[in-house]
């Protein structure tokens, strides 16, 4: 290459690049900013920016046998240049040979580890540092300047420039100050990013918390008075200070949602949000999205990251509802989650760690499930840790009063109309009906009288006929009518966890490592199980 005779390099326009750089937030376009203005110069060959980020390529890198940790290194992140040798030669992409510099390994890498810059005023001189001398020679490559990126003591990355001329010391003043405003332009992108990613997750959180106490209020809160209704209460109490998963069962409208914010507000995540996943109403192809959240790019629509469920609910509470429709094949994933506590994004090589709570409802016999092979039995191990079933409201006709008078109350006040009064003769209507939609159905059918009375007398509309009650569940027996409440003492609670116990240890053969065995089924390290076996005087048969 040639350049015009008696070429001297401008050095004014940088003021335009330094202002720019310092008005633009978006940490991609400063970064392709400085080298393409960089790069444009007619004495400059190529210009390229590495960052200090986690390894990522380190089974493949091809300076992984250099590399002293395999932790950090400098990932190339823009590149731009004007080949003439090979004019066709893509000098912006970033999968190259020196996509990765270990840091301490090779001159980039030494300027990432030291925070010292590295200038060669003429590379002929200097052909040992670099790495292709043909390609220098090729395009006419005269001197090197490589600077660190420092900001507030820390080196975040490295700004490199291989010249076509001599680099004198106006052109290193210039690169200095270059180097030193990109930093601090990265980090202010960096700052604004971690801002704006933040803010849509509280956006997230607070569109699924609004949705949760729209329907919270709709529903109202734990009422009642029946024995079966203090015996759930009597188990959330007890589980509730515990991180242990916990599965409710019971049949649709019977307030299993309720019970889980009800154990959530009395753990100690109860600061942290609770967030909800309706499993029944995620599109098969978007289950993963969801869960994990994904990448922008990593499908069409994805037009910029997105947290999942478990990334918001991360030190909180992940109420999973209508656990039993989770396909199949993201049971596994969950259950990756469940016991080490990771997941990828979709279109992420980056392992995440995140640290919830999971509670699960379902409406369905999962033992049946597992069963007809449309649920994982290691997944339900992990999840019934503490099981809460919630009877029918058939089974507690107790509490249809006193919910009855709640439903009323929220009805006339959604519907700013005078409260009309549930008379004795209501309350034996509502007693005799069999409610096989549950507390939902009762809530239904008061907020419909409220609408069609035409007095200050309710009249209630039940469906002709009986409806045919949900089969997915067995029956649950009606409570004891005698004085004493039930409730489960601490030795029941041992008796059942050795009962659980057994149950495994028989269904795996007594086979405790490895996959399928009862440790991995249960969610626990071998020697806990073992401890656990030593501590019930369990002994395998024969």
């Amino acid at each position: 290459m040639e350049l015009p005779p008696g070429y001297k390099p401008d050095f004014e326009s940088f003021k335009d690049l330094l202002l720019e750089m310092a008005q633009e937030r978006d940490l991609d376009a400063i970064l392709k900013l400085a080298v393409s203005r960089l790069a444009a110069r007619p004495h400059m060959g190529l210009a390229r920016i590495w960052l200090v980020k986690s390894g990522d390529i380190c089974v493949r890198c091809p300076m992984r046998t250099e590399c002293p940790d395999q932790t950090l290194c400098l990932h190339l992140v823009a590149s731009a240049g004007r080949p003439f040798a090979e004019a066709s030669a893509n000098w912006s992409r970033l999968n190259g040979e020196f996509s990765r510099f270990p840091l301490g390994v090779r001159k980039i890498g030494r300027i990432g580890a030291s925070g010292v810059p590295v200038h060669i005023e003429d590379v002929g001189r200097d052909i040992g540092w670099m790495a292709k001398p043909d390609w220098l020679k090729k395009e006419g490559i005269r001197s090197f300047s490589g600077q660190p990126l420092v900001y507030k003591g820390e080196t975040i990355g490295v700004i490199a420039v291989f010249s076509r001329i001599k680099l004198l010391e106006e052109g290193l003043f210039w690169l200095r100050m270059i180097a030193d405003h990109l930093a601090a332009a990265i980090a202010n992108a960096r700052a604004f990013e971690e801002v704006d990613r933040l803010r849509r997750k509280l956006e997230l959180q607070n569109a699924y918390l609004q949705e949760e106490m729209l329907e919270l209020q709709a529903y109202g809160n734990i009422v009642g008075k029946s024995p079966a209704l203090k015996n759930v209460l009597r188990q959330i109490e007890m589980v509730s200070p515990t991180d242990a998963g916990v599965l409710i069962v019971g049949e649709s409208g019977t307030g299993k949602e309720l019970v889980a914010r009800e154990i959530h507000r009395n753990s100690t995540r109860s600061a942290k949000p609770m967030i909800k996943v309706n499993c029944a109403t995620i599109p098969r192809e978007l289950y993963e999205s969801e869960f994990f959240g994904h990448v922008r790019g990593a499908f069409n629509g994805a037009v910029r990251d997105r947290a999942g469920r478990f990334e918001l609910a991360h030190e909180g509470t992940l109420f999973l509802d209508q656990v039993g429709e989770i396909p199949l094949e993201l049971q596994g994933k969950l259950l990756r989650v469940l016991q080490e506590g990771q997941y990828e994004r979709v279109g992420d090589e980056r392992t995440r760690q995140v640290d919830v709570r999971i509670i699960a409802a379902t409406n369905k016999n999962l033992k049946k499930e597992i069963q007809e092979g449309r649920f994982r039995k290691d997944l339900y191990y992990r999840l019934n840790v503490f099981p809460i079933e919630v009877a029918p409201l058939r089974h507690r006709k107790e509490d249809i009063p006193l919910l009855a008078e709640r439903f009323l109350k929220q009805a006339t006040q959604k519907l700013s109309w005078p409260r009309p009064r549930l008379t004795q003769a209501n309350m034996l209507q509502l007693r005799d009906y069999d409610w096989p939609g549950n507390a939902r159905e009762l809530q239904n059918i008061i907020e419909r009288a409220v609408i069609t009375s035409r007095s200050r007398t309710l009249r209630f509309d039940f469906p002709a006929g009986d409806m045919p009650r949900e089969a997915s569940l067995p029956p649950i027996p009606p409570p004891p009518k005698d004085d004493a409440p039930p409730f489960v003492t601490a030795a029941e609670i041992r008796h059942l966890e050795k009962e659980n116990l057994l149950a495994v240890l028989e269904l795996t053969k007594w086979k405790i490592y490895g996959r399928g065995g009862a440790a991995e089924l249960l969610g626990m390290k071998p020697t806990t199980l073992f401890s656990k076996i030593k501590k019930m005087g369990l002994k395998k048969p024969g």
